[in-house]
Parts: C-alpha cells; structure tokens; sequence
C-alpha cells in the first residue's frame, strides 16, 4: 500500500509546475497517502532536504502561481555530481546516496517532474529499485512518448503575444521583425507561435534553412506592397551546410548538454537585412517564456498529469512515464521514453542517443504552416 510519496521538480522552471504539484497532493489525499517535495529536485534528494505538502498551507492557493514552492535544479546529475575534494574539481556518481535517502525516509514512491534528463535519471534510479513514476515538464514539448509537455502552451502563448506586438511595430517602420524562441533542439514552441501570430518566415533545427529561400519571401511581399515581415527563429534553428549559434558552453560534467544556444536571431536579421534592404531588428525573448502564470490550458494539463501520476502510484505502475496518447492520459515505460540512451549516468544532449521528439514534415503543425504560406526556408 503506498502511504507515503515525494515530489521532486528538476530542470528549468516552467509554468505548470506547482499545478502538477497540487494534482499530486490532492488526489493522495484523497487516498489517505502523504505527500513531501525534495527542495531543489535532485539536489534536494541528494541533500535529504524535503518539506511536507499538504493542501491546507504548503501547497494551498498555488494553482496559478508560476515557478515552483519547491524550487528546481539544473544540471544536478547526481549519477555524475560535481565535488571539490582537496582543492580539486571532480565528478562523482552519488546516486546510491539518493537511493538510501529514499529508502530511510520511507518514500514509497517518487515523482519526478522533468524533462529528458529528469526522466532519464528516474529511469537508472528505477533499475536501482526506487519506485518512480515520472510527469513530461517542458516548454520545449521535447519529451518522447507524449504528445505534449506541461508549461508548452504557457510558453507559445507568451511567444505568440510577443509576434502579435511586433507585427505592429513592422508595418508601422517598414522592418524585417524577427523574433528567437527557446526549444533547444525542437522547433516546436517557433512552429506553433508562427502560426498562431501570423509569421511570415519560421526556421526550426529540424529543417536546415537557406537564408537566401528566406529572403525571397519577404521579397514576395516586398512585391504586394507588405513592407514588413515577421520571422520566428527557434534558437537551435542552423543554416544550411552550418551549424547551431553557441553562446557559452559551461562545464557540468559529462552526462550533460553544456551547450547553452543563442544568437541565431541576430544573424538571421543582420543576413535578411543585407539581402533585402529593409531594415532589421531581432528580439530574444529568453526566459520570459519560462515563468510567470500558466495559462488556463497549462493549468488542466497539469492538474491531469499530478492526478494520473497519483493514480499510478495507488496503481502500482512504476518506472513509467505519465503521458497524453491519443489525446487521453496514459503511461509509457521509462525504458521507451530513454530510447537508446542506456547508459547509466548519461542524461540529455544533443546526441545520436537522445531520445526527443522533434518536429516531423508529416505532423499537423507542419503540414498547416506549409499549407498558409509560411516558409521554412528551404
């Protein structure tokens, strides 16, 4: 019988966060089960540090809240942790020292609430036989196996209300507006807000773009007397033949993406500048899309994940995945979310190995942007 669960809240912040929380809290204490959260993710778990959660003061009145009461870590890959012993950085598996955390407070199931590196270490501490049951957390929808990650949708409608802002100043200055989005390596979050702002040019990693093909559009608008046009530009999105902008690459240790991505706007508007002669302004919208409050749509979402994942728990279904298939709840392995990226230890990354779900010609979204005239530069 389960009676006693953590929550843990790893990776970058979204909206959505403490709505998964609540879900979670208030479904278990329906079932009579208690609910604690590890502060920091899996710092906090590391650290033995966790707080009791309960819907009458810890997680009361957070529904709309944006962030997280439990805050997150980033880059704590406990099975490749960063230490100072004698002076001297080094990288140490710690994971053993979470497991027996777990096991002495006698949690008899954790969440974890994350993206593919979360779920990737939920799924090697599942193998060293702690009961984990895993909720998609992404703005970049970059999860594999689910059709949809909470904060996504709070993150395209910020990025959408930037393009409808910047519409404005376009046509009334005669200027190539371009904006870049975060989505790491997933064109989703530029692909949806393109379509939904009315962009006129949408460059996603998925599909390498000739600046050139770019160009020519707003030539073609040039030619209809629009003497403005919207760019949307996924921050992993690279030219044809190039590669991605790179801001800083940090030292995390392996195991980890230390590639933190950044600068593509500016290029591409300083290239469609050069090529059409219209002046051109690039804006970065950065973490503006990460906090704040969740939409309506995030706050269901979540609130069926942190619900469906309690559910599991009561079910015991463990070392699965909590998804939408189909468009109703459902569970996945963990094993088939880490795809091949078996190796204990080893998280995320842009590697033959990770398993993210990236945009394909033949999804919806794609085939719709197509089908209105927005280009993909290609």
């Amino acid at each position: 019988m389960i009676k006693k669960v953590a929550i843990l809240a790893n990776g970058g912040d979204v909206s959505g966060f403490n709505a998964v929380i609540r879900g979670i809290v208030k479904t278990a204490e329906s079932n009579g089960v208690e609910c604690y959260g590890f502060i920091e993710g899996y710092r906090g778990l590391l650290n033995n540090n966790f707080i009791k959660l309960d819907s009458s003061s810890t997680a009361s009145g957070i529904l709309h809240k944006g962030g997280s009461i439990i805050g997150s870590s980033t880059n704590a890959n406990v099975f490749n942790y960063k230490v100072e012993e004698n002076g001297q950085v080094i990288y140490k598996d710690l994971s053993d020292i979470c497991v027996e955390n777990v096991k002495k407070d006698g949690f008899d199931c954790v969440f974890t609430l994350g993206g593919d590196g979360t779920q990737k270490s939920a799924r090697d501490f599942s193998l060293k036989g702690i009961n984990v049951i895993g909720i998609p957390k992404t703005i970049d929808n970059d999860v594999a196996c689910t059709e949809i990650t909470f904060g996504y949708n709070t993150a395209v409608s910020v990025a959408t209300e930037a393009i409808d802002r910047l519409h404005s100043t376009g046509e009334t200055h005669h200027r190539i507006m371009v904006l870049e989005v975060m989505g790491r390596y997933a064109g989703w979050i530029a692909l949806e807000s393109a379509i939904a702002g009315g962009a006129d040019i949408c460059l996603i990693p998925e599909i390498p773009y000739d600046i050139k093909i770019a160009a020519k559009k707003i030539e073609e608008r040039k030619k209809m007397g629009k003497n403005f046009s919207v760019v949307v530009v996924a921050e992993g999105a690279a030219p044809k033949g190039g590669t991605i902008s790179v801001e800083n690459v940090r030292d995390n240790g392996t195991g980890v993406d230390n590639t933190k991505l950044g600068g593509i706007g500016n290029r591409v508007a300083k290239e469609l500048e050069s090529l059409t002669g219209l002046e051109a302004r690039n804006t970065t919208l950065g973490y503006m899309q990460r906090g704040g409050t969740p939409t309506a749509f995030d706050r269901v979402l979540s609130t069926k994940y942190g619900a469906k994942a309690m559910e599991l728990a009561l079910e015991g279904k463990f070392g699965v995945l909590a998804v939408i298939k189909n468009g109703r709840l459902d569970c996945v392995s963990l094993e088939d979310v880490v795809g091949n990226n078996k190796k204990i230890g080893a998280v995320s990354g842009n590697t033959a190995e990770s398993n993210i779900r990236r945009v394909t010609k033949d999804h919806d979204l794609y085939r719709t942007a197509y089908d209105i005239g927005i280009s993909f530069g290609e």
